[in-house]
């Protein structure tokens, strides 16, 4: 097996895992969306807790590079509690295709902050892309976009959060980082979900240990995927996600995506798919 079949594969694993961590999230029920990502956060330190420890790294990190883990962190965690909170208010397999925008906002932020050049394909494909979001957004005065619009106010703090990796790069290991992002948000959560914990019942306190493993595999299998193969050879396979959220909604919870949401997926991966093969040219 080639290494960009292992980047796939892993990439696909990854996808799973993330979309089996929306449906433990939704399973959950109306419970906070800080007291959901807690749990989350707390299981999600231990499997690098083993690898920090196992190689011997830093906990957290190197002095110098702080202010970028703990931006990340917060970017992060930020992204992640607006995702939450739509993936409870909004069908699972539209909140995950708004989550996907992520990418094209990262290649925003990477020009303004760090001076990258946007090449025209790129532009290109984000104004194709974000005519897809507005079928998924469906702009009205209702409180159904407004919901909407935090789903993509997610995909911008996970793109700053992207972004700042790439300022990281390679200055720490992976483990240490996804160790320290829920670190962060576990010592930041911890006393707001003190002052307003709902009580739960041992199989919904289940679902949240759930989503947190699977939440973990995503990262993990997200992280090793890049270790095998470049982006730009193999990103397209992590829509894969809204196909599986797709599948898992409708068994689930018998969601189906009105047409507009399924015209929103196809100019969205189509988008994508053109950077996709640009990108490998």
């Amino acid at each position: 097996m080639d290494n960009k079949l292992k980047g796939i594969i892993w990439l696909l694993i990854a996808s799973l895992g993330f979309s089996l961590m929306g449906l433990f999230v939704k399973l959950s029920g109306d419970l906070p969306v800080v007291q959901k990502s807690l749990f989350r956060n707390l299981v999600g330190m231990i499997l690098p807790l083993y690898f920090v420890y196992k190689y011997k790294s830093k906990l957290f990190g190197s002095l110098k590079n702080q202010p970028i883990l703990m931006m990340r962190s917060l970017f992060g965690l930020t992204g992640v509690l607006l995702n939450y909170y739509t993936i409870d208010k909004m069908i699972l397999s539209d909140a995950d295709m708004l989550n996907k925008l992520s990418p094209f906002f990262t290649i925003i932020f990477c020009a303004v902050f760090l001076k990258e050049h946007i090449k025209k394909y790129q532009l290109l494909s984000m104004l194709i892309a974000f005519c897809g979001a507005l079928f998924i957004i469906k702009p009205s005065f209702s409180s159904d976009i407004t919901i909407a619009l935090i789903g993509v106010a997610g995909a911008i703090f996970a793109a700053l959060a992207y972004t700042t990796l790439r300022v990281l790069g390679s200055k720490e290991e992976f483990y240490t980082t996804v160790f320290y992002f829920s670190f962060f948000s576990t010592i930041v959560l911890l006393p707001i979900t003190y002052f307003q914990y709902v009580p739960m019942s041992s199989t919904q306190l289940i679902y949240l240990l759930l989503s947190g493993l699977f939440a973990t595999v995503g990262q993990f299998g997200l992280t090793i995927a890049y270790q095998h193969a470049a982006a730009k050879d193999i990103s397209i396979f992590f829509y894969s996600t809204v196909l599986f959220s797709a599948l898992i909604g409708f068994i689930t919870f018998n969601e189906i995506p009105d047409y507009l949401s399924c015209m929103g997926y196809v100019i969205i991966f189509c988008a994508s798919y053109y950077m996709f093969q640009r990108a490998r040219a």
